[in-house]
């Protein structure tokens, strides 16, 4: 994979996120943060994961390794964390925007919350991340319509039909 491949993928990862947050944005408080006995409990709290997930990625490949900013779990509500989400993605877009095709292959070794240390190339964590995101929004689709919300597709061929690329 290419450094302009992956700049394509966290485009269209930001794109689907951002789909997803103005999806959940016409839930009621009450809905959004309802638990409905998922992975993360509610909308919210799968929303806040992604983040999370993207959030703790970012950490991990900054040099030295390191937490970019205040964790997204202590979000209370969804301007909170359409605001910290933001942050983010800056973040990541400005990192990205300094990756090499050379550094894809660069191996970084981290440790899971459990204290395991795994290593990986950095163009396979980036990959991971953007599937663990749209894994993820497929769930927040599902509790959307159990919750009675329109959805929207996220799917990565609807975001290359609307950027004029299909």
């Amino acid at each position: 994979m290419k450094a302009d491949e992956i700049r394509l993928l966290y485009a269209y990862n930001r794109w689907a996120n951002t789909r997803s947050l103005t999806a959940a944005a016409a839930l009621t408080p009450g809905q959004l943060h309802r638990d409905l006995g998922t992975s993360h409990g509610s909308a919210f709290g799968t929303l806040a994961h992604i983040l999370w997930g993207e959030w703790r990625w970012m950490g991990r490949w900054l040099t030295p390794p390191a937490a970019p900013g205040p964790d997204p779990l202590t979000c209370k509500d969804l301007l909170a964390l359409q605001a910290r989400w933001r942050e983010v993605e800056a973040l990541q877009t400005a990192f990205l925007g300094e990756v090499t095709d050379s550094e894809l292959g660069h191996l970084i070794t981290y440790e899971n919350p459990p204290g395991t240390a795994w290593t990986y190339p950095l163009g396979q964590m980036l990959q991971h991340l953007v599937n663990h995101s749209t894994y993820h929004r497929g769930q927040v689709t599902t509790l959307l319509r159990q919750l009675g919300a329109a959805v929207v597709p996220t799917d990565f061929l609807v975001f290359i039909d609307e950027q004029g690329g299909g």
